[in-house]
């Protein structure tokens, strides 16, 4: 497989032959006004611009998975430039309902058994933070990709290190796991997304996985940079099981 990080949790999936973009958020640099209730409000959204154009981005695309509705997972410029017969995976009816309403005519809900083009997608559960936050901040769902010429992925989605997740890792054992790692948060409340402290949870329940860090240092709200990682990593000496990629960089895994 390949896997490239665009920007935030948008990816690049090359996987059996088949092209996934994961989480398009697509618009141009600072074209949306900060997140309310969350650090740096003198900052625009998204925080950086798309490391390559945009038709690379969505040329001879497969598939599109959004794993959840927030703007910086599915927001407005993905709506306008997305071809709206492409297949497009979502984690429940009330989100492919909004997906349809904006013209989308190739919606499925993502299940446990998904097959498409001979890859099996399973849908996994998340928690968008912890104690009242997961209500406030809704339903997030991630994936598992198989198939028998590939290494196992999990791409975590907007998650917490919780029981769920642990889960998840014991039943696929994935070789490849895409975990959000920004730390993101709001005002009240602690993380929304992993923090280092979550990573490393991760790496200790698998620590022969592949871990991959995205959701990082692109929108206003963000705790936890791509340095502070890093050093954390080498501190806790899992920084050959670790990447945190830079966006536009890719890894063939």
């Amino acid at each position: 497989m390949n896997i490239q990080l665009i920007r935030n949790a948008t990816l690049i999936v090359n996987y059996a032959g088949k092209k996934f973009l994961i989480d398009p958020f697509l618009a141009e640099k600072g074209a949306y006004p900060p997140f309310p209730n969350s650090a740096r409000q003198d900052q625009h959204n998204p925080l950086q611009n798309l490391p390559v154009p945009i038709n690379d981005i969505i040329d001879h695309i497969d598939a599109v998975i959004v794993t959840h509705l927030h703007l910086d997972h599915w927001d407005d410029a993905a709506k306008e430039v997305l071809p709206k017969h492409v297949k497009l995976f979502t984690q429940n009816e009330e989100d492919a309902n909004k997906v349809r309403s904006a013209g989308f005519q190739h919606v499925e809900v993502l299940q446990e058994d998904t097959v498409f083009e001979g890859i099996q997608l399973t849908k996994t559960k998340g928690e968008h933070g912890r104690g009242d936050l997961v209500n406030v901040m809704g339903h997030v769902s991630g994936v598992v990709f198989k198939h028998h010429e590939e290494k196992t992925l999990y791409i975590a989605g907007d998650t917490v290190w919780y029981q769920s997740v642990e889960e998840t890792i014991h039943t696929h054992n994935p070789e490849v796991i895409v975990v959000n790692a920004g730390a993101n948060q709001l005002l009240q409340g602690g993380p929304i997304i992993m923090d280092k402290e979550d990573v490393y949870e991760v790496h200790q329940a698998t620590p022969t996985a592949t871990i991959m860090a995205v959701h990082m240092e692109a929108a206003n709200h963000w705790g936890l940079s791509r340095q502070e990682l890093r050093r954390f990593a080498a501190e806790k000496e899992f920084s050959s099981q670790l990447l945190v990629p830079e966006d536009g960089e890719s890894y063939t895994l």
